[in-house]
């Protein structure tokens, strides 16, 4: 036992192990480092597993629906269908507020509609709009699901008098109820949706479309830094 002590003490002194010893340190501690560093950034480059909430930031999402009138003029509008896509960009602007289950977030968002087209008698109709005044209440997230309400409207331009008759620009009100299903990074909606069609009496033939209908859309939440 003393004599490996002893031989221990020995070689540890020597100047050739000791400069192999500084080397050996040295290449240990390089080595730590850099394991170190490729922890830290392949944790940085994880993929994200966590849901995004609606929190304060920013959405962006690219949607579509469509819906049919019921309760129209019949022979006029009363069975026309609606078919519409497009994207949306949206501020939540709060975080959450209000008492029990309607505690949460405002939301206000503007809509670009690339395509709209009306199924009506006399053709369809195809034309282009936009919502720049969106309001949307999105509640409070449980169990992955996060439920909201939403008015907002805007106009459309026509290929053809919607419903024929009327003008080639109507005015668009809008409202919905529906869920946001939280999917980690992303996140898709559906909605019960209210779309109205109408010039707001610019012509005296003003029969006005209301459309109820289902609309689906996939987007992303951003939260503000």
């Amino acid at each position: 036992m003393t004599y490996n002590w002893v031989l221990a003490k020995r070689l540890i002194s020597s100047p050739r192990i000791s400069k192999h010893a500084s080397l050996l340190f040295l290449f240990l501690s390089i080595c730590l480092i850099q394991c170190t560093t490729l922890a830290h950034a392949q944790s940085a480059n994880a993929p994200e597993t966590a849901d995004r909430l609606p929190l304060r930031g920013t959405e962006i999402e690219v949607w579509t629906g469509g819906g049919a009138d019921p309760i129209g003029a019949n022979g006029v509008t009363q069975g026309n269908s609606q078919w519409t896509a497009g994207l949306r960009y949206g501020w939540i602007l709060t975080d959450a507020h209000g008492p029990g289950f309607l505690r949460g977030r405002f939301e206000y968002a503007v809509d670009a509609l690339p395509v709209v087209m009306v199924f009506q008698p006399g053709g369809h109709a195809s034309g282009f709009g936009f919502d720049p005044l969106i309001m949307k209440w999105n509640l409070e997230p449980r169990h992955r699901i996060s439920p909201y309400i939403e008015l907002g409207g805007g106009g459309l331009i026509s290929t053809k008098q919607i419903p024929v008759g009327e003008s080639r620009f109507n005015f668009t009100p809008t409202g919905a109820l529906g869920v946001n299903i939280l999917r980690g990074k992303y996140h898709w909606s559906v909605d019960f949706r209210y779309f109205h069609i109408s010039d707001a009496e610019i012509t005296r033939f003003n029969p006005g479309t209301d459309t109820f209908g289902l609309r689906i859309g996939w987007g992303v939440y951003i939260p503000s830094h």
